[in-house]
Formats: structure tokens, C-alpha cells, sequence
């Protein structure tokens, strides 16, 4: 891949229990132009409480590890980090790509390899840092507009219930009987597009719109639009503060 003189240097983590393939890979990034070496970590466990503080664009991640493996914690890092499995093993590539992985390399991994997958990281952060607009809405936006099919969109903001998200793209859902609009953006994008006053993220996959919940259980289940959406652990202090402000 040519140097990008207008490339955003993308940051990087290394996950392997084996030191030489963290070498190999340390020496692969150090001579990249357009990557960064953010920390290198031999303990997947020490490694996704690191991550989750300060998360990376990119994470090379061996599969097959001690305590926690590469599958299990690839879906427990943060949503804007994007993941390319390291592994000697080719019988996961498959699993690889159920759990969005960016790509997935081979040991012994050649330096020509991982700029192709490196530059595939590239092109997903350029593509992603236009789908959003530049001008936050303001509390009393009737729309705003998102990428879907290289294409601008309008959103009518009164009439999303809530929004689900994976690792590449979330899906908005409707009040009024049209069709889910599938969009290039990641939850946090999408968290900081909406108004706080009418949204709330309740879970690591799903933002919802207050004035569209129809009631919610003892179990913290929200019933909205006949979806039924569990608050998480994380956003629970934030949702019940919520609550007691509307009760």
C-alpha cells in the first residue's frame, strides 16, 4: 500500500501469547507509515481491561489463547475497534467473520499479507469518518441524515424507536410502519448524532427513543415497538436515574 500523506495514523494492539509473533508483528507496524504501536500484550485478560480504557483502531488478535481466547474477547472490546485475527489455525476463519472480524492472517503471516489487511483498515476508517455530518443537531432537530447505500438519508428523528448495532453498521427502526434503514455507522456515531434529551443507549447494541417505550419490567426489560430490550449492566445506573427523574 502507498503511503497516504492525508491518512490519520491508525493505532494498534497486539494480542499473542507467543513472543515471537509479537515481535514479528511489533516490527510490521514500526515500519508502517500509517500505524501506530499503542502496547503489545502476551495476557488476553490484562489486555481487554487496557483496551476498554483506551481503545485502539486496530487489534491483531492470536484465537487461541489461555483464560480468554481470541473469539470471546473480540466480542467484548469496544465497538470502534476493529479486529484482524493472527493464527496458525485456517479452521476459524470462518468463525472470524461471524464476529466481523476486519480480516483474518495466517502464521506464518507475511509482511505483504498484513498490509493488505492493514489497508483494508484504512479504507474502513475513511469510509466511516464520512457517514456522519459535521453539525450536531441541536435538542430540537426534527432530522438528521446518515449514510445508507452511498447515499445521504433523512431521518425523521420522531419517528425512530430505537437503533440496534453490530460492529459495522447499525439498523434504525421505525414507529411508523417503514422499513429498517440499514446505515455505515458505528453506536458511538450514532449515540453522539441523536439528541441526549430523547435518546438514551441502554445497552452495548441498542439506543432507544424515551418517549417510545411503552413500559418496562422488574427485570429492566423495555418493551418498545414489539421489541423487547434488556438494559445492560453498564447503562442500568444511568437508565434508573432516568426513571426516578420521571417518576
Amino acid at each position: 500500500m502507498e503511503e497516504n500523506q492525508n491518512t490519520t495514523k491508525l493505532t494498534c494492539m497486539i494480542v499473542d501469547d507467543e513472543p515471537l509473533a509479537i515481535r514479528l508483528l511489533e516490527n510490521f507496524i514500526n515500519k508502517t507509515p500509517y500505524l501506530t504501536l499503542s502496547s503489545s500484550y502476551d495476557n488476553s485478560i490484562e489486555a481487554l481491561h487496557i483496551e476498554q480504557l483506551h481503545p485502539v483502531n486496530i487489534l491483531f488478535l492470536d484465537i487461541q489463547m489461555p483464560d480468554l481466547d481470541g473469539m470471546e474477547l473480540s466480542r467484548m472490546v469496544s465497538e470502534e475497534t476493529r479486529i484482524i485475527f493472527t493464527t496458525a489455525f485456517k479452521q476459524y476463519a470462518f468463525e472470524s467473520y461471524e464476529v466481523s472480524a476486519l480480516d483474518f492472517l495466517l502464521k506464518p503471516i507475511s509482511y505483504k499479507k498484513f498490509l493488505e489487511a492493514t489497508a483494508k483498515a484504512v479504507k474502513w476508517f475513511e469510509r466511516t469518518a464520512s457517514t456522519g455530518l459535521d453539525i450536531k443537531p441541536d435538542e430540537n432537530s426534527d432530522f438528521i441524515f446518515v449514510k445508507s447505500n452511498s447515499q445521504l438519508v433523512r431521518v425523521d428523528i420522531r419517528t425512530i424507536a430505537y437503533v440496534s448495532g453490530m460492529k459495522d453498521y447499525t439498523r434504525f427502526f421505525f414507529n411508523d410502519g417503514k422499513r429498517p434503514l440499514t446505515a455505515l455507522m458505528t453506536m458511538k456515531a450514532v449515540e453522539e448524532l441523536l439528541p441526549a434529551s430523547r435518546f438514551m443507549r441502554v445497552h452495548r447494541s441498542y439506543i432507544v427513543s424515551l418517549d417510545k417505550i411503552s413500559s418496562i419490567d422488574r427485570n429492566n426489560c423495555i418493551y418498545i415497538c414489539n421489541e423487547v430490550i434488556h438494559v445492560s449492566d453498564a447503562y442500568r445506573d444511568i437508565f434508573s436515574e432516568y426513571l426516578k427523574s420521571k417518576s
